[in-house]
């Protein structure tokens, strides 16, 4: 069975097991990045993922941005090597925006690298409908700019 859900505690081996396969962070962060989100009924924080027979092959984190009215920023998200190009990252961003919409987001930004390594990330957010709206130069490290893209969410 294949879902798309908020995490659980349950998930976090699986979840590291993920980390340890992409590029976003390393494993061992996950423990504190994630404890607000698991022991606070309150966080706004959202943890999601993408499981096949309860199992996660994906991870999705993404929070609202600080002095900001309802604009989010996906902060990671990636998906297991052995799935990727299957449209589970189409997918858990249909997930993620439709999860915004319904809380009444209006802005959802993600941010990403330069890097020819992630040339097909850019790509992935453009054909998805989001637009690349600044490049902060040598955000990372010397020669490796963050690029944010911007899409306005339906809200009613």
């Amino acid at each position: 069975m294949k879902d798309i859900r908020k995490v659980c505690k349950e998930d976090i081996v699986g979840l590291k097991r993920v980390l340890e396969n992409v590029d976003l962070f390393p494993s061992e962060m996950l423990d504190e990045m994630i404890s607000d989100y698991l022991i606070n009924p309150e966080s706004e924080e959202i943890w999601f993922t993408y499981t096949v027979e309860n199992k996660p092959i994906s991870i999705g984190y993404c929070a609202p941005q600080k002095l900001t009215e309802r604009t989010y920023n996906l902060y990671a998200i990636g998906v297991h090597a052995d799935s990727q190009g299957q449209g589970i990252g189409k997918a858990m961003m249909d997930f993620i925006e439709k999860y915004l919409q319904d809380i009444g987001a209006r802005i959802l930004i993600v941010e990403t690298s330069s890097t020819l390594e992630f040339a097909l990330t850019r790509a992935f957010y453009n054909k998805i409908g989001y637009t690349q709206e600044a490049t902060i130069r040598d955000f990372w490290k010397d020669g490796d700019d963050k690029v944010v893209f911007w899409k306005k969410l339906n809200t009613l």
